[in-house]
This record gives C-alpha cells, sequence and structure tokens, in this order.
C-alpha cells in the first residue's frame, strides 16, 4: 500500500485551544463512534439550494479517491506532477506485490542517493490556497489547528472536483484508507480482543468523532452554506482522517511542519530500511538519502518510523511478516489489585506521577524498560516499604527526570513474577483467539463482505501472532531468572545448612 512516511500524531490530535502538538489529545470522550471499513463511496446527492456549492458540486458522486490499483488515476497524477513542477524520476507509480502500489526504480539507483525532489508548491500544508477561500478563513479565524484544518481542506477540495488544483491527486488517493478507523466495534472486540492495540483503535476513532463532532457544533452549523452536511460529514471524515494518519508528513528541516508531499506518499514502508522524508533545503524539495541500492523493477522503500506491529496497523492497515520487524514490541497490561493493603496509598503515589493504576509497557524481543519494574515493585511492595512508594511510581513514569534503574533485592523476586503472571495471563487470551480464528464463523453472505472479513481476520492472526511471539520471549526470560534466582538462593540455604551442621 502507498502510504506516507512516519507520522509523528500517532493517535493524537490538538484541541482547539490549543497550539498543533504531536502529543496532546482531544478533550473528547464520545463512547459511540461512526464508522465502518467499507469503502467511503458516500452517496452525496448535491441537489440543495445551495448557490455558493451549486456551481460546483453536482448531483454525481463525488470522486473520494479510487480504487488503489487504478492505473488510469496513478498516470493522470504522474503526469499532473510533472505539468506542475516535478523533476524527471527515476522511478514509476506501478502495481507491486508489496503494498499493492508503489514506487518502482526504472534506472541503476546507487546507495547514498537523494531521491524525489518535490518542490513545496506541491505540497498540502495549512497554508494551502482554499478554491473556497470563505471556508479557509472561518476555520483560521475559529483557530483551528492543523490536523482538522488539513481533514476539513481536504474534503472541500474534492467536492469541488476538476474545479480544484488538487483533483488529479485527490483522485489518486485510496478511496478507502487503510486504517483501523475503518474497522467496526464489533470487528475490534472480536479480531483484537488479546491486544491492547484495540484500545488504542478505540481512542483514536473517539477523537476523530470528537474533532468532527466539534466542527460541526461550532462552525459547521453556523455556516451551512459553506460546510453543507451532506458534504461535510462523519463519514467523510473518517475518509480524510485517514489519509492523513496514513500520509501526512513532518519535515524537521522545515520547523517540523506537517504536509500532504504527492509522489513521496506512494513510498512503502520496509523495516529493512532507516531512510526518511525531509525538506532539502539545498535542493528546495523533499527528498530522501537511500541507504542500499536497487536495480531496475525493485521496489523503492522508506522507513514509517520506528513503529511495532500494531501501531503499523493501527496507521496503515497492514502488518509486517512476523518476525522481519526489529522495532516489533507488544503492550504488556499491568494493573494493582483493589485486594492490596496498601491500594489507596499506591494509587495516590501513581497520580502524583500522571500514572494510573493499570499501566500499558512495551515488551520487545529484547527485553522491557525500566519503568515496567518499577511498576512492578511498587506493585508487589509491602506496607512496610510504604516510604518507598513515591521512588517507585517515579520511576514508572516516563514523565519523570528522576532515577530510572532502581533495585530492592528483598522483592525482586516477587516483582519478576508479577510480570510473568501478567505475561500469561496475556499469552492465553492470544492462544484462546488463535484456537478459535480456524473455526471463526464470519456469517456473511456477500462475496464481497466475506472478502473484508477474511482479510481482517487474517491481519488480526498475523498481529496476534507477532504480539505472542514477543510475549513467549518475555516469558522464557523471566522463567530462566526466577529460576536462576531460586536456585541460587537453594545453594545458599544448602551451604548454610551445612555450616550449621558442621558447627554442631
Amino acid at each position: 500500500m502507498a502510504e506516507a512516511t512516519r507520522i509523528l500524531h500517532t493517535t493524537l490530535i490538538p484541541a482547539f485551544s490549543q497550539s498543533p502538538s504531536p502529543h496532546l489529545k482531544l478533550p473528547f470522550s464520545h463512547s459511540q463512534a461512526l464508522f465502518k471499513k467499507n469503502p467511503v463511496r458516500c452517496s452525496i446527492t448535491t441537489s440543495n439550494t445551495d448557490t455558493s456549492r451549486s456551481t460546483n458540486i453536482t448531483q454525481q458522486q463525488i470522486p473520494w479517491g479510487c480504487d488503489i490499483d487504478s492505473p488510469e488515476n496513478a498516470a493522470a497524477l504522474q503526469k499532473w506532477l510533472t505539468q506542475n513542477g516535478l523533476p524527471p524520476q527515476k522511478m514509476e507509480i506501478q502495481k507491486v506485490e508489496v503494498g499493492e502500489r508503489g514506487l518502482v526504480a526504472l534506472k541503476n539507483i546507487r546507495k547514498a542517493e537523494k531521491l524525489l525532489f518535490v518542490p513545496p508548491s506541491l505540497f498540502i500544508t495549512a497554508d494551502s490556497e482554499w478554491s473556497c477561500p470563505e471556508a479557509g478563513e472561518v476555520l483560521k479565524r475559529n483557530n483551528v489547528p492543523d490536523w482538522p484544518l488539513l481533514a476539513t481542506y481536504l474534503i472541500s477540495e474534492a467536492s469541488f472536483m476538476n474545479s480544484s488544483r488538487w483533483t488529479n491527486y485527490i483522485s489518486a488517493l485510496p478511496r478507502q484508507p487503510y486504517s483501523l478507523l475503518y474497522w467496526t466495534r464489533e470487528e475490534l472486540d472480536r479480531y483484537l480482543e488479546a491486544s491492547q492495540i484495540r484500545e488504542r483503535a478505540i481512542e483514536r476513532i473517539n477523537n476523530v468523532t470528537g474533532t468532527y463532532t466539534d466542527l460541526r457544533l461550532r462552525i459547521f452549523s453556523k455556516y451551512p452554506n459553506l460546510f453543507p452536511e451532506e458534504v461535510f460529514n462523519m463519514e467523510t471524515f473518517k475518509w480524510s482522517f485517514g489519509i492523513l494518519f496514513s500520509r501526512l508528513v513532518r519535515l524537521p528541516s522545515m520547523d517540523g511542519r506537517v504536509a500532504l508531499v504527492p509522489w513521496a506518499d506512494m513510498l512503502n514502508h520496509s523495516c529493512e530500511v532507516d531512510t526518511f522524508l525531509d525538506y532539502d533545503k539545498s535542493s528546495q524539495g523533499v527528498v530522501f538519502t537511500t541507504d542500499r541500492p536497487y536495480q531496475p523493477g525493485e521496489q523503492v522503500f522508506i522507513s514509517y518510523g520506528k513503529k511495532s506491529n500494531g501501531e503499523l496497523l493501527l496507521s496503515y492497515g497492514f502488518v509486517p511478516r512476523e518476525g522481519t520487524n526489529p522495532r516489533d514490541s507488544v503492550e504488556l497490561a499491568l494493573s494493582i489489585k483493589k485486594s492490596d493493603k496498601c491500594y489507596k496509598e499506591k494509587l495516590e503515589a501513581l497520580k502524583k506521577h500522571g500514572l494510573s493504576i493499570p499501566q500499558c509497557f512495551p515488551l520487545q524481543i529484547t527485553g522491557w524498560p525500566l519503568e515496567l519494574m518499577a511498576y512492578a515493585y511498587l506493585a508487589v511492595s509491602p506496607p512496610s516499604m510504604s516510604k518507598q512508594f513515591d521512588e517507585m511510581a517515579a520511576a514508572a513514569s516516563n514523565k519523570s527526570t528522576s532515577k530510572k534503574d532502581i533495585r530492592y533485592p528483598e522483592i525482586e523476586e516477587q516483582a519478576l513474577q508479577f510480570i510473568l503472571d501478567s505475561c500469561e495471563s496475556s499469552i492465553s487470551k492470544y492462544n484462546k483467539f488463535l484456537q478459535a480464528s480456524g473455526s471463526m464463523d464470519l456469517d456473511i453472505t456477500s462475496p464481497k463482505q466475506l472478502n473484508r472479513k477474511l482479510f481482517l481476520k487474517q491481519l488480526a492472526v498475523d498481529l496476534s501472532t507477532s504480539e505472542r511471539r514477543i510475549l513467549f520471549r518475555a516469558q522464557y526470560i523471566l522463567r530462566r531468572r526466577l529460576r536462576d534466582m531460586r536456585s541460587g538462593e537453594l545453594k545458599a540455604l544448602t551451604i548454610f545448612n551445612g555450616l550449621l551442621k558442621y558447627f554442631k
């Protein structure tokens, strides 16, 4: 799939009252999200009496992107880009095995060679000119930050069809952006019940729903002539946010500006490369530098960032083959039992450092973070260690600058056992899903829906298999460490008992 490079806004969209930041969440908690995975074929009949739109929107359907394998739209995009300043390229859009379509080398490409050179005139940013200037002015006057503004911009430009400068680009975008935004709540619960990425998906869906709701209440309803509901609705916002999550690029050399970069966003991800898009001041265009050579006919790849398989599924809708992603991780859920004698004191210590009782920590094949061990110490610590609760909670927080590598030898065995129990509980959930997936009744009569359900199930199986693999590795390490500790204790006890016997 031709999805763009690393997106630093993984699940977060800024609130309107704040300046854009990749670390701010929306202040919404909408539990009922309206979302589907089916292609966004918005049956937008625009036979309303809106005079400002009537000349631009007809009763025909607005072309919200295209089928991903459309060669006509890809060819039209390539021609339009060339006509609008894209220099000659060593690559072209083709159907590919990895990603359905991508950029394929036409000539020999050397290692450390700069490619693309997409000029700023072909970027879509918060400063781009609107086909409907009045709509853009209203959003800027209301201090709408970049993400919601760009989402609205895409919808607006799509609605102007051939009158928009970006029609060739929009027509070449996926009609159905790949991301968990398009999984129903039932599908998330059914297929991702074992994975913590399910909670991230629900949070993202709620954020997008909340963003649209806020825009509709504060702005769209007050300017229906500029933002008719048949065009600016929840379904089209799912489409536009799906495009942003999977294709928006942050350019460090342009002061971190976010942009859609046509042509560059046709590059697919590989876990085996470590090269990213950025603005090159000398050539005045977006480029990337290859970290390996390519032969004619080979697909050219970039990295979407150091993301786990779950994060790649969340934004891009694919899961790398098991064992191929060195940055893969699984989130392990930990929680302190309410029956703990010091539950209230531990809760207060966690809250002081921005944490709650249930916490998730990333496990990798190579190990786990120091924060996880600190939380485990807190979870198993007895009342006699209450003076250390604050230190443990501070070390468990990634927001804290305090010492992380704390050790309490007297409770280390209990802490390791606590983590092991959590791993085994999580593994059992994966086992249950994977065992049931082989005989899972999809209960679908439509062949098209059946194909979709099979595709979602396969993605879930691939993700569950890769995440369970990491848990198995953690389980092995924990059991070995516990065995070594216990055998060491047994050996020491044997020596001690021998000495006692000798001196008697």
